[in-house]
């Protein structure tokens, strides 16, 4: 039986970045424009800060100009909407990141409305929520935007009619990513841990969407043959060695022999996550001032 052809994020998400910083360019000679992304980290959580180390640098190499700013977990509620509401003033920022999660004494969803939707190239907040799903023009989530150039990249840019199931439903990759196959004229089901059988409707998808943060919860016999399998799901494991390794939520092994293109963890949805950030940057930098979009 052959395997799963692996859809390369890594290669997809360094094309994009590729036509990226040739926009951002452009967008420079012509206009005098550099996109500036503004990352807030509060605290000294470990992967938050090699998180929003790896976006300063992916934004730089873009052409388009990082600025981090970093707060004791101290910090108040107070006093991070204070800086808010600074980056929100300030014209030379176009985008804002505020690293999640945030410590206990912050009411997240507070930060996120908050931060002018012009600016919030996360795309969590309720204006941009609401544009997503009635099919404006939106500053979309990166990680489901990501999902879907992948599926595209499996299953040609014509999604239409495919069956998909999203197993999650989040407000960071599940409902988002319905709203956008909803977009693309896919029959979607939105799939949870009370969903009767999932295993029998997760076998029912043409695309199969994996977002449950349970490492290799989805088997092999979870899916359709033939079907592409997108797996968001970044979870470090024990092994014998005491190192530990990533998994996804999907079962790779498993569901190499079964399906017909599926995403490796790492190197699949990862790579095309700060990609999509910096393409959310230079989008706003561009409806911020009236000017083209490019096609990125």
């Amino acid at each position: 039986m052959s395997e799963a052809r692996l859809i390369d994020g890594k290669a997809v998400a360094a094309r994009l970045r590729a036509t990226i910083a040739t926009a951002a360019a452009t967008l420079k000679a012509a206009h005098g424009v550099v996109p500036g992304l503004a990352a807030v980290l509060v605290g000294d959580d470990p992967a938050s800060q090699v998180y929003v180390k790896s976006k300063t640098k992916a934004t730089d190499d873009a052409g388009l100009k990082g600025l981090t700013h970093r707060l004791p977990a101290t910090t108040s509620e107070a006093e991070l909407l204070r800086l808010v509401a600074q980056l929100n003033a300030d014209d030379a920022v176009d985008g804002i990141l505020v690293q999640l999660p945030l410590p206990k004494q912050i009411d997240a969803q507070r930060i996120i409305e908050a931060i002018a939707p012009a600016k919030d190239v996360d795309g969590f907040h309720a204006e941009n929520v609401g544009r997503l799903w009635s099919g404006g023009k939106a500053l979309v989530p990166c990680t489901p935007y990501g999902c879907l150039l992948l599926a595209c990249e499996s299953l040609g840019k014509n999604l239409a009619g495919a069956e998909a199931v999203i197993l999650g439903r989040s407000n960071i990759v599940g409902k988002p990513m319905a709203a956008l196959l909803l977009g693309e004229h896919c029959t979607v089901t939105v799939a949870h841990s009370r969903t009767r059988d999932l295993p029998a409707v997760a076998r029912r998808a043409d695309l199969l969407v994996a977002a449950v943060g349970r490492p290799e919860m989805v088997r092999g016999d979870w899916i359709k043959p033939g079907a592409t399998v997108i797996d968001v799901g970044i979870n470090r494991v024990a092994t014998p060695d005491g190192k530990g390794k990533l998994v996804g939520d999907v079962a790779f092994a498993e569901a190499q022999r079964i399906a017909g293109a599926i995403t490796p963890v790492p190197g699949g949805v990862g790579p095309m996550t700060i990609a999509c950030l910096l393409r959310n940057t230079l989008i706003a930098a561009c409806r911020r001032r009236g000017l083209p979009e490019p096609a990125v």
